[in-house]
């Protein structure tokens, strides 16, 4: 059966960082952090990457985005829209819609809330729908909900569904935030630090978190619109099934999920140029991440993790990132490690301190999450 090749028709970053994605790509050059210490009752006051909310209840009136939705549904309506500026998608019968999200609107089951009394509102179900009854999709969306590695499996997702012909166009947004029932589950684990996140470091503590939303549209149409088009070669995810929070201490997981992708995008691993990869800083995972990196021969190839910029922003964080690594081919610019300090895992891995120009074709992204889940996509500049 012959394939359609599938291409990024457009994209866009909200975050705490920006509310475009270049303003979002230059605020990582430029090394910028949105982590700060946040109060929440009840908790010790922990550090995360938080909205200005006040801002962006103007934006979305700006965008006559309605209270009858919730934050994070008018986020992701905003991304949507946004990313829709001056493109020419046109949603038919052949056009799938994604939801990725870890928790959704969990925070309506807070007390606080003004949707408290509508308890259905957490379900992932209706948060889709409602995206989807708002941009008039004909075909029921379709939720990923697979631990923090949502983002990157939904671009895998659609890369095998346009290429196959199912659909032709497929829309995915990402998004969640940062809750106290959110907050409270990771110090459970005793997994947050109580200073900037160091991924790879030989100090590393643990995780920020974060929260933000990010959109992207796949078509196997080459866009009109796009001065360098981009190509999604492989994708691919595979579980380790070694503990419920901890990743398997050989890597096997991402190893294979990454083997995988590699194998459909018949390309070698030595033509990426950068690796874009998890890096939450907690112990066993990049410990893993470099054990992984060394199994598939990638020692040497440039990586990076963005957690000490926004924080872990769970479901929206493997599309979140691999926006800003297209964003990297783009302006050929490899993006720093904010946070990395002296290696301390005992693989040697290559870790990009300072922005460095270079001519850039091609990058890995990978994520990992709870549960041994695994997701490895790559995307190259196209013709």
């Amino acid at each position: 059966m012959v394939r359609n090749k599938v291409y990024i028709g457009g994209y866009q970053i909200i975050s705490p960082l920006g509310y475009t994605s270049l303003d979002n790509f230059n605020a990582v050059v430029d090394q910028k952090t949105a982590v700060k210490p946040i109060d929440i009752e009840g908790l010790n006051q922990p550090l995360a990457a938080t909205f200005n909310r006040e801002l962006l209840d103007s934006i979305f009136k700006e965008h006559g985005i309605s209270e009858k939705f919730t934050f994070l549904e008018k986020l992701m309506i905003l991304s949507l829209k946004k990313m829709w500026v001056n493109q020419q998608l046109e949603i038919t019968s052949k056009t799938l819609l994604i939801v990725a999200t870890t928790k959704g609107n969990i925070d309506v089951l807070d007390q606080q809330s003004r949707f408290y009394h509508q308890p259905e509102r957490a379900y992932l179900s209706v948060l889709a729908k409602q995206i989807a009854k708002y941009f008039e999709f004909d075909n029921d969306p379709v939720v990923l909900s697979n631990a923090c590695i949502s983002g990157s499996l939904a671009i895998a997702i659609a890369k095998d569904l346009i290429s196959r012909n199912v659909y032709e166009d497929v829309v995915i947004v990402a998004g969640d935030l940062v809750t106290k029932f959110v907050l409270s589950g990771f110090q459970s684990f005793q997994a947050l630090s109580d200073e900037l996140c160091k991924p790879y470091s030989i100090n590393r503590k643990g995780i920020n978190l974060g929260e933000a939303v990010a959109s992207m549209w796949l078509s196997k149409n080459k866009p009109l619109t796009a001065e360098l088009p981009i190509h999604v070669l492989g994708g691919a995810s595979r579980n380790d099934a070694n503990h419920i929070s901890g990743p398997s201490r050989t890597g096997e997981g991402l190893f294979l999920s990454a083997n995988a992708a590699f194998q459909e995008a018949k390309i070698p691993k030595k033509s990426i140029d950068f690796i874009a990869a998890h890096g939450t800083a907690t112990l066993y995972n990049d410990e893993m991440e470099a054990i992984a990196f060394n199994r598939l021969g990638l020692e040497d190839t440039p990586m990076h993790s963005l957690k000490a910029n926004y924080g872990h922003t769970l479901g929206a964080a493997g599309l979140l990132e691999t926006i800003l690594g297209i964003e990297s081919l783009k302006h050929n610019t490899l993006l720093p490690s904010k946070g990395f300090d002296s290696l301390g895992v005992t693989q040697a891995v290559n870790v990009v301190k300072e922005p460095v120009a270079k001519d850039l074709q091609c990058f890995l992204k990978t994520s990992s999450g709870f549960g041994g889940c695994n997701a490895a996509i790559i995307l190259k500049k196209t013709l």
